[in-house]
């Protein structure tokens, strides 16, 4: 049930602590993520350098005990002729003076940890900032919903959607790992900072039953971080409607915290609530995704993502779609050519096979990766990053190495279009990262202000795709209005024009790069442009191609 603004606007949100956001880019590039890896390593070796310190430091003060526990026992309990002897009662005096004070007043432990903490602020800057985190969390959320995955299964580590009432292994990785409360807690947070209850429901709940534990109890170890996650979750079932369970967690709450001030208030104005509307219990298998205001075409996508295949007749159905071994003409590729796989007509969309070596994909990866930046989409004249686009990429020029060049003479075989730049934009390397995608978009310009005219070469006329990298679940390509998609084939390319014969933008052309879900995706781009190609594409008679 959906109630008036004004009736809780007054309400007292959860009060969250503000955080300096510093620009964060880890979680757009799987490369980066790899390399956080080495950065733990070292913290591991600084850890492990501290604990040998800190045992040093412990052993020292065992032995220091045990001598003195032994002269308790077995010197100063005995006869007391023992303190007439000079000697014992010097190293008494002496012991007391000067030894208990090493001990208790010993700047070792300070030292110990002042060293730990240098060796952390050494790597501070290579660790992930909170949009890292915040980002990361995210994109658990865009995989759990492209890919319609149960957050009960992921907090268990594995990738599972329900099909006719029951879990279906969507993917079985090589590598798992359960969240923890803590874990769901973080993701759950992030969501209802966004305000988004559909998700901070579901994450939120999974933090309250792993914090409860097996008996469902409140244990001590677990009860502040518990306190705060049912009281952001009670809020988000507020939010969604279901007030009677609100008021339900709410009083646990108010149970274990008399003397807090904003839940008693909450729990006054839901007893007010159900008394003037009749309770409605919504579990969270009843709750409703909200409408996207972006993404019109949100469920094709997710449909397409999903079945990571074509959904347009196959081969033997189509006699048009075809594969064949291709030489484009071309004296160069008789003694090789290539095989061609025809995936679509309308728009014309083919995979080449084995367009290029492992050797050529790693050098084009490797050159690629000082040069990667945040990637970034048009926005009127300027471009910028967005969330409907999670990736680094690096432009890369014909002179940076010499497999730019070879491919680029490659595309043109297969073409027969003038890739050269201008009339072909220089070659994008793309690392997706974390639930890495790009939301359906086209690739040729349609607004004259585009980024696209600034090489005053035409329009985006077709794409070249080339595939760097094999990835284990997700990340196809998906044509939207053309209603197939295409799985990542590693070392292989895809080809397909983005305008008509008369220059206008094909509609059918709407693609999407799906959300990866296991693997690190890499892809590398070329743009070819309208002009230049006037002898290579030629216009048609017909103003309506």
């Amino acid at each position: 049930m959906m109630y008036p603004t004004r009736v809780y606007l007054s309400w007292s949100l959860l009060a969250v602590a503000v955080i300096p956001v510093s620009l964060g880019e880890m979680y757009t590039s799987l490369l980066n993520v790899k390399q956080a890896i080495g950065v733990e390593r070292k913290l591991i070796d600084y850890l492990r350098t501290y604990i040998d310190h800190e045992s040093e430091r412990l052993e020292d003060i065992k032995r220091f005990y045990a001598k003195v526990s032994d002269l308790h026992t077995e010197l100063y309990q005995g006869p007391a002729t023992a303190m007439a002897n000079p000697l014992v009662a010097f190293s008494l005096i002496k012991r007391l003076h000067s030894e208990w004070l090493n001990v208790v007043h010993s700047n070792e432990a300070l030292e110990n940890t002042q060293a730990l903490r240098s060796s952390y602020k050494e790597e501070e800057g290579d660790l992930p900032k909170l949009e890292d985190l915040q980002g990361a969390a995210k994109a658990l959320m865009r995989l759990q919903d492209v890919y319609a995955l149960q957050v009960a299964s992921l907090v268990r580590g594995r990738f599972q959607r329900v099909t006719n009432g029951e879990p279906i292994d969507v993917y079985l990785p090589a590598v798992s790992v359960a969240l923890s409360g803590d874990d769901c807690f973080l993701v759950g947070k992030v969501a209802y900072e966004q305000e988004d209850y559909y998700h901070s429901v579901q994450w939120l709940e999974e933090s309250v039953r792993l914090f409860r534990g097996p008996g469902g109890e409140w244990g001590p170890e677990n009860a502040g971080t518990l306190e705060d996650a049912l009281d952001h979750l009670a809020f988000s079932h507020f939010k969604t409607g279901n007030v009677s369970y609100a008021l339900s967690l709410s009083q646990e709450l108010l149970h274990r915290d008399p003397m807090n001030g904003r839940v008693s208030q909450n729990v006054e104005k839901y007893e007010k609530l159900l008394l003037s509307s009749p309770p409605i219990s919504i579990g969270v298998d009843g709750l409703r995704r909200p409408d996207s205001d972006h993404l019109r075409t949100r469920d094709t996508y997710e449909r397409l993502c999903q079945t990571k295949g074509s959904q347009q007749p196959i081969q033997f159905e189509n006699p048009r779609l075809f594969c064949d071994y291709f030489t484009n003409g071309n004296p160069q590729l008789l003694l090789l050519p290539v095989r061609r796989e025809v995936l679509s007509l309308q728009p014309y969309v083919v995979l080449y096979h084995n367009f290029i070596t492992d050797t050529e994909a790693e050098d084009i990866k490797r050159t690629s990766h000082p040069g990667l930046k945040r990637s970034v989409v048009a926005a009127g004249e300027n471009q910028a990053t967005a969330e409907y686009r999670i990736s680094k990429s690096a432009w890369l020029k014909d002179s940076a190495h010499s497999t730019v060049g070879k491919l680029d003479h490659k595309i043109s075989m297969l073409t027969g279009l003038n890739v050269k730049h201008p009339f072909g934009e220089h070659l994008q390397v793309v690392n997706y990262g974390i639930g890495g995608h790009y939301e359906p978009h086209f690739d040729h310009a349609t607004s004259p202000s585009s980024p696209v005219f600034k090489l005053k070469t035409g329009n985006r006329v077709a794409t070249f795709m080339i595939y760097l990298s094999s990835v284990e679940a997700g990340g196809s390509t998906a044509f939207i209005y053309a209603n197939f998609s295409v799985p990542v084939v590693e070392k292989a390319a895809i080809f397909w024009w983005n305008l008509h014969r008369n220059g206008q933008g094909d509609a059918d052309t709407l693609h999407a790069g799906c959300p990866v879900l296991i693997g690190d995706k890499w892809v590398a781009n070329k743009w070819i442009h309208e002009h230049g190609q006037e002898f290579q594409h030629r216009c048609s008679l017909d103003p309506e191609e």
